[in-house]
């Protein structure tokens, strides 16, 4: 499913290092790294990123694009990094740990896209999910003008699954508008898929209405419709639903790992009001599940007693 390096379009296949266990075999725990930039107040961006993995049962790890200086109201500025200090964090752990898929999500500039890219088709041999994180849920700007042709030409190619929303995917293919309904949803995706990722995930949250529909578009064609959490926490859902795909594949196919994912964000949205953070838009529950696990722990060490 994996795609990096160059060749039928624009890709050639993998061979993941990772192996379902046998009979008798410890289970193995993926590990999934990310490439993004920062979230100070935690609900978006790698520190995101790495709380989905957790949530999702994967071991996560991170090489930061940008140090980004934000809160649940909005995005004051950001500092991207050296591209070559980028490629230095990705080789870093390559060279030292089996990675088992790979999210990439704010990639900032150009430069640091051609870092990527290089980074892939050096050592990744594994799923790739792209984010292409252009503007934050505030409607803050986190991709240069000059770096919108490097995600489409260089990370798009080398990627399985691409998660756009509807403003996302109108600039990746130059659509002449956003798609403004469902059905406008399925035409644009023949020029997405043209870009050249093995799946795309075509968001429609920005639709509006009582449900929320995704269309997976790859080997064949799923909607995914979900009841719309009527909250205003809606903080790095895009990073949230982007990582849980990743720590899904290298486990379950796409159609699979997609329907967790958007199942495991409609639960976190739905359980986000039990946090208190920020006086914004709020983060997303990432550890409803687990919290919920935790409190009732006590409960059943006394019952032991």
């Amino acid at each position: 499913m994996c795609r990096t390096g160059i060749g039928a379009r624009g890709a050639r296949p993998f061979v993941s290092g990772f192996r379902e266990p046998g009979k008798g075999q410890q289970q193995l725990i993926p590990n999934v790294l990310t490439i993004a930039g920062t979230d100070p107040t935690g609900g978006a961006g790698i520190q995101a990123d790495l709380k989905a993995f957790s949530a999702q049962g994967a071991y996560g790890m991170s090489a930061v694009t940008a140090v980004v200086a934000q809160n649940t109201r909005g995005v004051r500025r950001f500092v991207a990094l050296d591209p070559a200090f980028v490629l230095e964090q990705i080789a870093s752990v390559f060279e030292d740990v089996r990675v088992d898929a790979v999210k990439i999500g704010m990639v900032a500039n150009a430069g640091i896209a051609e870092a990527i890219a290089r980074g892939l088709d050096e050592y990744a041999r594994c799923p790739v999910v792209l984010d292409p994180v252009m503007v934050a849920t505030s409607g803050d700007h986190l991709l240069a003008d000059d770096a919108v042709a490097a995600v489409r030409e260089l990370l798009v190619p080398r990627s399985t699954v691409i998660t756009p929303n509807l403003p996302e995917a109108a600039v990746l293919a130059d659509l002449p508008a956003r798609p403004d309904d469902v059905d406008a949803m399925y035409e644009a995706l023949p020029a997405l898929r043209r870009l050249g990722a093995d799946w795309v995930l075509l968001k429609g949250g920005h639709l509006g209405g009582e449900t929320s529909t995704d269309i997976l578009d790859g080997e064949r064609t799923v909607e995914l419709t979900a009841p719309r959490v009527d909250t205003v926490n809606d903080h790095g859902t895009g990073c949230t639903l982007s990582a849980a795909i990743a720590a899904r594949l290298p486990r379950q196919d796409a159609v699979e790992s997609v329907r967790a994912a958007k199942a495991y964000l409609t639960a976190a949205l739905q359980r986000s009001e039990e946090l208190d953070v920020g006086g914004g838009r709020g983060p997303v529950h990432h550890f409803h599940e687990l919290w919920d696990a935790a409190a009732r722990r006590p409960e059943r060490e006394e019952a032991i007693r």
